[in-house]
């Protein structure tokens, strides 16, 4: 199995190889005793670092409960270039920063040229204390927290001052959870070009790795030449997550299921839109004082795409006000984007009725609204007349389910119009279903990108470039 390593202070690459071949920078595999899959004889292993060094390897990372030994045996033959990394690897949590200071002592003081340390994620409020020892180092530090919770640690090294970071060359295989791909790295998230001045922005959700979020801001970012990254932010509590990362630098998030509610709590200031809604998608840090300021994008990419959907199926002029006045419009889930949902059909003129699973919450929202309530468990049996539209807010359907529907496909034939807010798959069986029934649809992916260009703008104070997230989007079909 190989691996690429890439070293942002000194702008090479290195290929790893688990097998005794010499490259620039060789590591035999890990033993077993420090969570690797080697169990033959130590002595052989180091015998083959030794020889990788002799045939001019640039590094070698030997494991702290042997390093001594090894260091001492390569003593004055040891090549003016050649370096040792020690590396240490906790497979179970992230130990607090004294402990992990500590270890940077400990591991010093075998003679390594370079310190690694690898712990394991349990939140990703761990990788601020990674990121600490990194930053304030005197040493050359690797510190890399696995697990997907942990990814932030591998894509911003270079910001927080670490030596190198691992990616792998295919996709899945990797030789510590939460590998990202060398592809990724240098395409996705420019990394050659991120430094201490790189400003975060991410995208807030449990689950989070499906959102293609990262590829629409990175591209835009780079395209404008705004030194910013935007990275996939898998948070389990958001409050937390906010008073961890409450630095400048980490300047702006968007934020999905399930934590646009939970979001506006921790808003210094929420815009009078939200407010209404009860939920926000985009949260800016101001940098003068690190205030967040918390915004909701999501009904106007959404309502403006179902309305255009509506138009073009009905061929209503623009100009004739908006074709949802006097519609019924049906909305499942009373989370965020339920609530946005149905403050922007409301707005528009619609009759909103909530399908929820849990009935209470749809009579919350629906009386929030002035609209009504259904149990979801009812929503088959629910046609009080044609015409209507629907736009589903939950997760039913998205990957990796994408069996599931929140609706029988008999009862669609009600609808004139399907929305589906999920967009991984683009078509979900809910919008195929609704398409095979003779219905309009209308995809998740023309919410994201409308709600994208505003907050592209709050992100950077820049105009979004309109023609390029359109690309995108094209892309994706």
């Amino acid at each position: 199995m190989c691996q690429f390593h890439v070293v942002p202070s000194c702008n090479l690459t290195f290929l790893e190889c688990y097998c005794i071949k010499i490259s620039n920078f060789l590591h035999i595999s890990r033993p077993k005793w420090e969570g690797g899959q080697y169990e033959g004889d130590e002595n052989s292993r180091r015998d083959a670092l030794r020889l990788a060094m002799e045939l001019g390897a640039d590094y070698v990372d030997i494991e702290l409960k042997v390093a001594h030994e090894f260091i001492n045996s390569i003593h004055g033959r040891k090549p003016e270039k050649f370096k040792v990394i020690v590396s240490s690897h906790n497979y179970q949590n992230t130990p607090s920063v004294e402990d992990l200071g500590n270890l940077v002592v400990s591991i010093q003081a075998t003679g390594a040229d370079i310190v690694k340390i690898a712990t394991t994620a349990l939140e990703i409020t761990d990788v601020a204390r990674i990121f600490q020892i990194t930053v304030h180092s005197q040493v050359p530090v690797i510190g890399l927290v696995m697990g997907e919770r942990g990814l932030i640690s591998r894509i911003l090294c270079p910001k927080f001052g670490g030596y190198l970071t691992f990616g792998s060359l295919e996709p899945g295989i990797v030789s510590a959870p939460g590998q990202p791909t060398i592809k990724d790295l240098l395409n996705l998230y420019n990394f050659r070009q991120l430094g201490p001045d790189t400003k975060v922005f991410g995208v807030i959700g449990k689950p989070v790795s499906h959102s293609k979020s990262p590829h629409l801001y990175n591209e835009a970012f780079k395209s404008v030449g705004f030194n910013g990254v935007y990275v996939h932010l898998l948070v389990d509590d958001i409050a937390k997550f906010f008073h961890t990362y409450s630095a400048a630098d980490f300047a702006g998030f968007s934020c999905t299921i399930p934590h646009k509610e939970a979001a506006l709590k921790c808003c210094d200031e929420v815009n009078p839109v939200a407010k209404s809604i009860g939920a926000v998608n985009c949260i800016i840090r101001r940098p003068s004082d690190g205030k967040l300021f918390g915004y909701n994008t999501d009904y106007v990419g959404a309502i403006s795409a179902i309305e255009d959907g509506l138009r073009d199926s009905h061929k209503i002029s623009s100009t004739s006000g908006s074709p949802l006045a006097g519609k019924l419009f049906v909305v499942i889930g009373a989370g965020g984007a339920g609530k946005a949902l149905a403050y922007g059909a409301k707005e528009k003129g619609a009759r909103v009725v909530i399908a929820n699973r849990t009935y209470a919450r749809a009579r919350e929202l629906a009386d929030a609204v002035g609209g009504d309530a259904l149990s979801l468990a009812d929503l088959n049996n629910f046609h009080p007349e044609n015409g209507m539209i629907l736009a589903n807010t939950t997760s039913i359907g998205m990957q990796p389910k994408v069996d599931e529907t929140p609706i029988s496909k008999d009862a669609l034939k009600y609808y004139s119009l399907v929305f589906d807010a999920i967009y991984t798959p683009k078509i979900t069986r809910l919008l195929r279903e609704a398409q095979e029934s003779g219905a309009t649809i209308v995809t998740g992916l023309e919410m994201f990108i409308g709600q994208a260009y505003e907050q592209f703008e709050r992100f950077t104070g820049l105009p979004a470039p309109k023609e390029q997230f359109k690309q995108f989007i094209s892309n994706l079909q």
